[in-house]
C-alpha cells in the first residue's frame, strides 16, 4: 500500500479482499498427499449426505455473512436438482485451523460422503488432511493451487486459469512476446509463475520479467528500467500482476510517458480489472485485456439470488452452488462410485453459475473464461467465454 496515497483509495472491492484470504502462502500449510482414486461408496436411492464447512462462528461479521450467503447458495442448487435429494448438513469452522479439521472428522462420523468447503486455505487443508485417512474428498472454496492434491480439490478461480486464458487469447492475436511486471508480494509471486508456466504451455514467448516494490517510490523507480527491457526485448504485451488500483494506476499511466504505446504493447490483467469502478476509469488502461467468467451467467444467478433471497450473492457464493451442482450431476448418474476422486475428475465437467468448469486430477480446477477490454470505461466482451471443453478458448 502506498502511505503517501489517501486512505480512501487503500480499500479494495470484497472479491479482491477475499481473494488475498483465500490464498495464504504455502510455508504456511501442509503439502497433501498424493493423489489417490478413493472416494466413498454412496446409496443412489437415498438422500446422499453432504456437509457443508463454513467460516460461521469466528465473531467475524464478515465471516458470519459469507457463511450464510454459500448456505443459501447451496440450498439454492439443491431446489435445481432433478431427481437428486441432498441431505445438507451445515458444519462452522469459525475460521480456525483446529475448528476446521474436528468439523471434518464429526462431518465424517454423522455420515457425510463429501464435504463442500471450507473458505480460507489454512482451514481447507486442515480439514482435507484430518479426513484425508477416511475416504472422503473435499471439495474446498480456496483458490490456492499449493494445497491442492490427496482427498483436496479447489473449486475458487485460479491464477493459472486467468493466465492460460489470456496468454493463449494473446498469442492467438499476435501478441505472445509476453514482459510480466509483477510487485515484490507473495501473492503477486504466485501469479507470475502462474503467468510463466501458461506462457510455457501455450507456445508464447517470455520477453522478459521485471518486479518492484509495492509502494509508490518502488513504483516509480522501477519504472524506467522495466520501459527499457520492454523495449529492448521487443515485447509485444506486458502482463501485469497487481489488483491494487494505485499500482495500476501508476504502471499504466507511467510506462506511456515513458515511451511505452499501448497500442503497440498490449496491456493485460491477471486481476479482474471490471470489480473497482476507478480501475474501469483509468487511461491508461483503456483497451487493456482481462479475463472473467461469462457476464450473462453471472448475471442470472446473481438476479436469481436476489429475487430468492433479497440480499445481492456473495462474490464467491456460486462456489457453493457449484459443488452441489457436480455433487447432484454424478449422483444422478445412479452409481455407487459417483463421489470417487475418478469421478470426480471427469473430463466432461459440469454446468456452474459462471460457466462450465472441470477439476483436475492434481486438485486444482479448469473453468471457462471470457476475455473482455476496456473501452471508454466499459467492459465490452471480445471473446466469449467457451460452453464446452470442446471449444476453442481451452
Amino acid at each position: 500500500m502506498f502511505a503517501v496515497l489517501n486512505a480512501a483509495r487503500k480499500a479494495l472491492v470484497a472479491l479482491l479482499a477475499l481473494t488475498a484470504l483465500l490464498w495464504l502462502a504455502a510455508c504456511q500449510i501442509q503439502m497433501p498427499t498424493a493423489r489417490g482414486g478413493g472416494g466413498p461408496r454412496i446409496d443412489t436411492s437415498r438422500p446422499v449426505p453432504v456437509a457443508l464447512l463454513v467460516p460461521g462462528g469466528s465473531g467475524q461479521a464478515g465471516d458470519q455473512a459469507l457463511a450464510l450467503a454459500l448456505e443459501n447458495a447451496a440450498r439454492m442448487a439443491m431446489a435445481d436438482l432433478d431427481g437428486v435429494t441432498i441431505d445438507l448438513r451445515v458444519y462452522n469452522t469459525a475460521a480456525n485451523r483446529d475448528q476446521a479439521a474436528q468439523m471434518a472428522v464429526k462431518a465424517v462420523q454423522d455420515g457425510a460422503k463429501i464435504i463442500l468447503g471450507p473458505v480460507y486455505s489454512h482451514t481447507a487443508n486442515a480439514a482435507g488432511l484430518a479426513v484425508a485417512g477416511r475416504g472422503v474428498n473435499v471439495l474446498a472454496f480456496s483458490n490456492n493451487p499449493d494445497i491442492a492434491g490427496g482427498n483436496l480439490f479447489i473449486l475458487g478461480n485460479t491464477f493459472r486459469n486467468a493466465a492460460d486464458r489470456l496468454v493463449r487469447y494473446a498469442n492467438a492475436q499476435g501478441r505472445g512476446n509476453i514482459m510480466i511486471a509483477h510487485g515484490n508480494d507473495a501473492q503477486e509471486v504466485v501469479g507470475r509463475d502462474a503467468i510463466r508456466t501458461a506462457i510455457s504451455s501455450n507456445q508464447a514467448t517470455l520477453a522478459g520479467v521485471a518486479s518492484f516494490d509495492l509502494s509508490q517510490n518502488g513504483i516509480i523507480n522501477a519504472i524506467r528500467p522495466m520501459s527499457e527491457q520492454i523495449q529492448e526485448s521487443g515485447a509485444t504485451s506486458v502482463f501485469f500482476t497487481s489488483h491494487n488500483f494505485d499500482a495500476l494506476a501508476l504502471l499504466s499511466g507511467l510506462l506511456p510517458e515513458n515511451g511505452i504505446d499501448p497500442a503497440q504493447v498490449q496491456f493485460i490483467g491477471l486481476a479482474r480489472w471490471d470489480t473497482d469502478p476507478r480501475t474501469k476509469e483509468l487511461r491508461g488502461l483503456q483497451n487493456g485485456w482481462f479475463a472473467l467468467p461469462d457476464p450473462d451467467l453471472a448475471a442470472l444467478f446473481a438476479a436469481r439470488y436476489e429475487d430468492r433471497y433479497a440480499t445481492p450473492p456473495h462474490p464467491i457464493a456460486g462456489l457453493a452452488y457449484d459443488g452441489i451442482a457436480a455433487i447432484g450431476a454424478l449422483v444422478k448418474s445412479g452409481n455407487a462410485e459417483a463421489l470417487t476422486a475418478a469421478a470426480l475428475t471427469q473430463g466432461s465437467g459440469f454446468v456452474g453459475v459462471n460457466g462450465v468448469f472441470r477439476l483436475l486430477p492434481n486438485g486444482t480446477n479448469e473453468r471457462a473464461l471470457a476475455v473482455a477490454r476496456l473501452e471508454n470505461n466499459l467492459v465490452v466482451m471480445i471473446d466469449p467465454a467457451p460452453r464446452s471443453f470442446a471449444g476453442a478458448g481451452f
